[in-house]
């Protein structure tokens, strides 16, 4: 390998210019699991160019059981301390749809606010809801790739915000790099076959599944809003730090604004 003589002094660069800002209409936060393989391109894929995502990773362990989930949380302070620290971002997203069902809302944002005190926190359940609430849904049909009871947990975390499930789907799975494998044309099948004529809207739940990407063609399909976990995060944290600029591709949520001053609380 070629070395540089330690005689050659390097050269400044002294060229004018003129600094990119980085993330110029806002900066969110991505706490996601050790063993997620998909929320940060998903979530990347959606996010307006103007706005940047960083992200760090909260110590969990297959196989995806409710006993699992809940036994991670311990870990939110120390990983939101390493989010930018020094710079800090606008809002954190706690990427784990179940996690928040098992956990609570409340609890998730206590957890991150001690690791980043009074920045903005968001998480799926919180999102979804605001999100089928503005869409004007109160029954939902809902797709997950897990395993029975932690789906009932999601379905659960639901009904105390008032929805009603109609029908209830699961893949069935334990481990998130299976989640991730799912095809999306699978998961697009499954919404189809969830859906009930009284649904106002079909939830497909999890951010470790590629579901963002077929929420249009449900909706197209179906008839009928579609909410996914990963847009909801995006449609949410982007209200949260007032990003008035059209999102087009990812469904009709983003033809609605959230509102900020109902936020909800999710046991």
């Amino acid at each position: 390998m070629m070395s540089v003589s330690p005689t050659v002094t390097p050269e400044p660069v002294n060229l004018p210019y003129f600094p990119d800002p980085v993330g110029p209409a806002g900066k969110i936060g991505l706490i996601t699991l050790a063993t997620d393989f998909n929320s940060e391109d998903d979530l990347r894929g959606i996010l307006p160019g103007d706005v940047r995502l960083f992200t760090t990773r909260i110590k969990n362990a297959n196989p995806v059981t409710v006993e699992n989930l809940r036994a991670m949380a311990a870990d939110l302070p120390r990983a939101a301390r390493t989010l930018m620290p020094g710079y800090g971002v606008d809002v954190v997203i706690f990427g784990c749809t179940s996690g928040t069902a098992v956990t609570g809302s409340d609890k998730i944002a206590a957890l991150i606010n001690e690791g980043m005190p009074g920045v903005h926190v968001t998480n799926p359940m919180l999102a979804s809801t605001l999100a089928l609430k503005a869409v004007g849904a109160q029954k939902i049909a809902i797709v997950t790739p897990y395993l029975p009871d932690v789906t009932r947990s999601v379905a659960d975390g639901f009904a105390q915000q008032g929805f009603e499930a109609t029908h209830l789907v699961g893949f069935g799975l334990d481990s998130d790099q299976d989640m991730t494998a799912i095809p999306p044309k699978a998961i697009l099948d499954a919404a189809i076959k969830a859906d009930t004529k009284d649904a106002d809207a079909v939830f497909i739940s999890c951010t470790a599944i590629r579901s963002a990407e077929i929420a249009a063609a449900a909706e197209k399909q179906l008839g009928k809003p579609v909410i996914t976990s990963n847009q909801a995060l995006i449609w949410h944290a982007l209200g949260l730090i007032k990003y008035d600029k059209p999102v087009k591709g990812f469904g009709s949520l983003f033809d609605h604004a959230p509102q900020l001053k109902d936020q909800v609380e999710v046991p």
